[in-house]
């Protein structure tokens, strides 16, 4: 494809530069930027199974066949080695993924932005993938620090340094198509699950023995697996050279029309201080929270709400057998199936639409759209009607995907483009706190209403009001948001000093004499890119869609 700009391929020859150093991964003269979408997704489809980790759960906790008396505390168990580990115990690596996620993007995302793509997705995929051999160990000799270790620490770290790793990339591509660039990537994170839930559970059955459930062997393919298509994704990294743009593209900023647009650069050390930051913090924490707290409580809801409705019997859910509780149980994972499709088709549809709406426009279609989806569903749910239940669910879930796709190019638009990684790194400790919040709002407040004896079809009713008021907080910050202030961009100078510390070159010869040239990219080359990681995520709709199916069945 043709571009404004030129850069250079760097040669082997050059001295100082390692082969994973951000100069080697400049793009040449020519370079086809269609190449770096499917490259993010590689390590994003990846390091997205730890929504999947559920699959092991059930395995896990029959491993040893035998139960842990109450003599085995929670502490103890971590290195009991003769019985069974708690499922409660086990989830405790859903808030470490995040909440390490969170820390270690927020902690190695300016290292990132100097560091380059490349580097960066290598660490992901040795700690991603390094933390589940680990974890395998663990299994293996039942000792669960190793596993939550393994993947819950080290994997963690992984998760942080994967998933920020294409973003400032990405919009440096795209700056054309900011929100569509980031959506796909980010869509590749709510996808990975998708891949690897069904995968493992194949694996599992593959490897299942009278006396090994095969959750170890599935922990090393799965390693390989994915190391083989991370360490695929992070060489086939390209960053633009200085000063590139699509060919025939002016910069927004230009345009009064578009003044949250900036084209000047803050520096990431400089965010905490700027009250921008804060309020799309709050923004995003809001979104996630509520959008996170229903996730986690999709099935159950759907299953204590509808009870022997779900499968034509007239019975309330405390009144079905063990038999029908079965059968309505196979119809509310259908039912999160089909949430898993909104919730990723909604990271690409609602991002590729904020290039067209505008960010805080794209924001306040979630906070009052969503705000009126969460004050439907007790009424929907009163009046027994399925329909509108899941249609407002399954709206609420393309929202909360959409949020997290779209809040990287919101950053890019106010801060620059410069440093929008490791400030998209920090900006993730809201997701950290949301995984938190969320979950636990939701899950004492159906205690809390259960134990002021409610019907279970009606525990969730103050819970989804609860949920509107946190959006209307998100809506408020959102609508707080305003350009930001000169004082808090990088001058001319600090901002050459930044490009001289990431390594840029604008120049084919900065980077290696006489290997500046470099031949358009094959267009089979792109078309075996896409299909490297378009085929993988086909095979998880299938899956996905077959358990869809049971639903509407």
């Amino acid at each position: 494809m043709s571009s404004v700009g030129i850069g250079a391929v760097p040669g082997p020859g050059r001295t100082g530069a390692g082969w994973l150093d951000k100069e080697r991964t400049i793009a040449g003269a020519g370079f086809n930027r269609w190449l770096v979408p499917p490259a993010a997704l590689a390590i994003h489809l990846c390091i997205g199974m730890a929504y999947g980790f559920s699959v092991f759960w059930l395995p896990l906790s029959k491993a040893v066949g035998v139960k842990c008396g109450p003599e085995v505390g929670f502490w103890a168990e971590f290195f009991a080695s003769h019985c069974d580990w708690k499922i409660s115990t086990l989830q405790l690596m859903y808030t470490l993924f995040f909440v390490f996620l969170g820390c270690s993007a927020a902690l190695w995302g300016g290292w990132l932005e100097r560091a380059g793509p490349r580097k960066a997705g290598v660490v992901s995929a040795m700690c991603w993938c390094g933390g589940m051999l680990i974890s395998a160990l663990g299994i293996h000799h039942h000792q669960l620090w190793l596993m939550i270790l393994g993947s819950g620490v080290i994997g963690g770290i992984g998760l942080g340094l994967g998933y920020i790793s294409p973003v400032s990339t990405l919009i440096k591509w795209f700056p054309d198509k900011r929100g569509m660039a980031t959506g796909m990537a980010i869509m590749g994170f709510g996808g990975g699950a998708m891949i690897g839930s069904p995968l493992a559970a194949e694996l599992m059955k593959i490897f299942a023995t009278a006396s090994d459930v095969g959750v170890t062997q599935t922990f090393v393919v799965m390693a390989l697996v994915y190391f083989v298509f991370m360490l695929g994704g992070a060489l086939g990294y390209r960053v633009p050279p200085t000063g590139w743009k699509p060919e025939g593209w002016t910069p927004p900023g230009a345009q009064a029309s578009n003044a949250m647009i900036t084209q000047r650069h803050v520096h990431v050390k400089k965010v905490w201080g700027i009250p921008q930051f804060w309020l799309v913090w709050i923004v995003l924490c809001m979104n996630v929270s509520a959008g996170i707290g229903v996730l986690g409580m999709a099935s159950p809801m759907l299953q204590e709400v509808f009870g022997g409705s779900l499968i034509g019997i007239p019975a309330k859910f405390g009144e079905l057998d063990k038999a029908q509780l079965t059968a309505i149980a196979g119809v509310a994972a259908g039912f999160t199936a089909l949430l898993s499709l909104f919730n990723i088709g909604g990271r690409f549809f609602w991002a590729s639409l904020s290039d067209k709406l505008g960010r805080k426009m794209t924001y306040v279609v979630f906070f009052v759209l969503g705000g009126l989806m969460y004050a439907s569903i007790p009424s929907s749910a009163g009046a027994g009607s399925k329909l509108l239940f899941v249609g407002a669910m399954c709206v609420i879930l393309s929202m909360y995907g959409g949020g997290f796709a779209t809040v990287p190019a919101y950053l890019g638009d106010l801060f620059g483009t410069q440093m929008v990684g490791a400030i998209h790194g920090r900006l993730l400790t809201a997701w950290a706190t949301a995984g938190i919040f969320g979950p636990m709002v939701v899950t004492y407040m159906r205690e809390y209403q259960l134990g002021l004896g409610l019907p279970r079809e009606q525990v969730y009713n103050q819970t989804m009001y609860i949920l509107v008021g946190m959006l209307v907080v998100g809506l408020i910050a959102n609508l707080m948001i305003r350009p930001v202030a000169d004082k808090h961009f990088m001058t001319d100078d600090e901002l050459a000093h930044e490009k001289k510390l990431a390594h840029e070159r604008a120049v084919a010869a900065e980077v290696g004499r006489g290997q500046g040239a470099s031949a358009a990219t094959a267009p089979v080359v792109v078309v075996l890119a896409w299909a490297a990681v378009g085929l993988p995520l086909a095979w998880g709709v299938y899956k996905t869609l077959i358990s869809v199916g049971k639903f509407f069945h």
